[in-house]
């Protein structure tokens, strides 16, 4: 019920504990699902013994979205061989500060260039089966996040129809509809007083009315208990739970769909 992460373990005993993992939940539990065991890899697989590239906004400084694609390639077979299915990469948020917090694990300033290495890396990540993705990549974090960290939990990003459809959104929808992304990863604040990971406009009207997008939502790691503990939308997780699910987040990373 807790997250392991990867970086503790080698290939080899990554690759056995998911194996373990994955047997032990088609052959001992109810459903017989298995799990989707999801890495971060905005540099790279986390784990020893795997290749380390460059920060995010170093990759960005090379301005060449092929070399970012097979970057994306070589992530990808790391991933598969110990089991990894879907990647929690890239990050497409648009830097417009230079005192936010995370601005290494994204592309810079530009929405044209994040948007070009975004879709880059996505189809490095998921190959070019028309059938079959190598791995699923998830786009994150969707959208208006590049604000105060510190604030993250309980940020309502205002921001207008012209600075979020200019800036903000290019880079998923151009990952979205030219990179074919299968999954997308809402944000933790709120934008325009929706919480991101519930947000109507975001997740129905724009995602998948506008772009058409047919995979899942996931969410930012605990986003969706923000909306009762922080945020202060909703009186209880319960509550939140089914706010997020009617509004199109499928997979909660976190706890709290629990409460369905």
């Amino acid at each position: 019920t807790r997250p392991i992460s990867s970086a503790f373990f080698g290939p080899q005993e990554g690759a056995a504990l998911v194996n373990a993992l994955q047997r032990f939940l088609v052959e001992q539990t109810e459903k017989g699902i298995p799990a989707i065991v999801h890495e971060e890899a905005l540099s790279g697989l986390q784990m020893k013994g795997a290749t380390l590239f460059p920060q995010a906004i170093g990759q960005g400084s090379m301005w060449d979205p092929e070399l970012v694609e097979k970057m994306g390639g070589a992530i990808r077979r790391q991933m598969r061989a110990v089991g990894v299915r879907q990647v929690l990469s890239p990050n497409v948020d648009v830097a417009r500060d230079a005192r936010w917090g995370r601005v290494e694990e994204c592309y810079g300033e530009d929405p044209y260039l994040t948007a070009r290495l975004g879709v880059a890396f996505v189809q490095g990540l998921q190959g070019d089966d028309e059938k079959y993705l190598k791995v699923v990549a998830t786009p994150k974090h969707y959208a208006v996040h590049s604000g105060p960290e510190a604030d993250r939990h309980h940020f309502d990003a205002a921001v207008s129809r012209r600075d979020l459809h200019e800036t903000y959104l290019p880079a998923f929808k151009a990952c979205v509809q030219e990179g074919k992304a299968g999954s997308i990863m809402s944000a933790y604040n709120r934008t325009n007083g929706e919480a991101c990971c519930a947000s109507n406009m975001l997740l129905h009207d724009v995602l998948r009315s506008q772009w058409g997008f047919d995979g899942f939502v996931v969410s930012d790691c605990g986003a969706v208990q923000d909306m009762h503990q922080h945020h202060k939308i909703t009186r209880s997780a319960a509550e939140s739970a089914a706010l997020a699910v009617k509004n199109g987040c499928d997979l909660n990373c976190g706890c709290i769909y629990a409460e369905l």
